[in-house]
């Protein structure tokens, strides 16, 4: 969810949907087209688009200014009032990369939420290069408002190395994203049924009309009009709306980092429907890296919470390529403050 936390109305299908919420320096820096780290291997290759349709994550949204070494600002924008805890996730890795070499990748992170963030303030990255050794490096990432510490990130980067040693999961069997509606169609056609309650059609279209970089198409959207429990697993194809292109895996690690955060947390709640959410909010998220990707080509976000209680929820999560190749592990844990009276009928 989001550093930046707003009181949710009700564990709908939109608060577990969607969960939180020129080029750029940031890819002059770490990016060139054709670049040799691969980030496009085993996931296909195509051409650059015709037009300007360069991903916003990568021209907005993660761009960061550069005030002095190691010293980075995210000036506020419209719209970035709602900046997101994977906002802020992504701009911490992007200033952590800054300061290590082209050669060296991301292979981890691991991130604390400390103090509610306002959205109306611009942000300061400040870098510490905590250790650079021959095979990995530490970069320790403060974010900044008002003086003090929102949050805290330690990202560790490696030189490429090869072993026999090599295992993975199996990707789930699921429908390609091309036999899926996306988000915006699931609204859309939720929005056309007579029978969904105003208020809750209200904030549909509050939903719909947000401008998300992402493109999401759900593999199971829960039923909105039942408050039965439901497993607490989900799954979803995402990908950066826009070109991003092969480049710098760095890159594309941080539009990842940023993607990684919607609907996470919402997964700990499929189970516990009958709720209406007070409140819902990060308290630390860590990565790891494990194989090249493309963040602007379809992965499937697999997520699955296998624990929640103390008014906390824990959940896991796996991209995937297309290919079958395990890309990405994620893990959060979260506040989740419900009201003991079971929520009532959407209808």
């Amino acid at each position: 969810m989001a550093v930046f936390a707003p009181r949710l109305g009700g564990a709908s299908w939109s608060a577990l949907l969607i969960g939180s919420r020129c080029r750029s320096r940031f890819a002059e820096v770490m990016a060139s087209p054709g670049d040799s780290s691969g980030a496009g291997a085993g996931s296909g290759s195509e051409p650059p688009p015709s037009g300007d349709l360069r991903s916003v994550l990568i021209t907005s949204v993660l761009n960061l200014e550069q005030l002095e070494v190691d010293l980075f600002r995210c000036a506020w924008t419209p719209e970035q009032r709602d900046r997101a805890g994977g906002q802020i996730v992504g701009q911490a890795l992007v200033a952590a990369a800054h300061a290590v070499s082209r050669d060296e990748q991301v292979h981890s992170l691991h991130c604390y939420f400390v103090r509610t963030g306002n959205p109306k303030v611009p942000v300061l990255y400040e870098v510490e290069r905590t250790r650079t050794g021959k095979s990995f490096s530490v970069r320790s990432v403060k974010a900044i408002q008002h003086g003090q510490p929102i949050f805290t990130c330690q990202a560790s980067f490696q030189l490429s190395q090869g072993s026999p040693v090599q295992h993975q999961f199996t990707m789930p069997t699921v429908p390609p994203p091309e036999e899926l509606l996306t988000q915006d169609e699931l609204i859309q056609k939720f929005l056309q049924n007579p029978n969904v309650a105003e208020g809750y059609r209200k904030r549909l279209t509050k939903i719909q009309a947000q401008d998300v970089p992402i493109d999401i198409k759900p593999v199971n959207p829960p039923d909105i009009f039942s408050s039965e429990p439901q497993e607490a697993k989900q799954l979803f194809w995402v990908r950066a709306r826009g070109y991003i292109g092969e480049t710098d895996m760095k890159v594309h690690c941080c539009v990842a980092a940023y993607i990684s955060d919607y609907a996470f947390l919402g997964t700990a709640l499929l189970p516990h429907r009958q709720y209406r959410i007070k409140f819902m909010v990060s308290l630390d998220h860590s990565m790891w890296f494990h194989a090249p990707f493309r963040a602007d080509h379809w992965m499937l976000y697999e997520c699955e919470s296998p624990w929640a209680g103390g008014c906390r929820g824990l959940v896991q999560g796996r991209l995937w390529r297309r290919d079958g190749v395990l890309a990405v592990t994620c893990a959060q844990e979260g506040v989740i403050r419900v009201e003991q009276t079971p929520n009532q009928s959407k209808l």
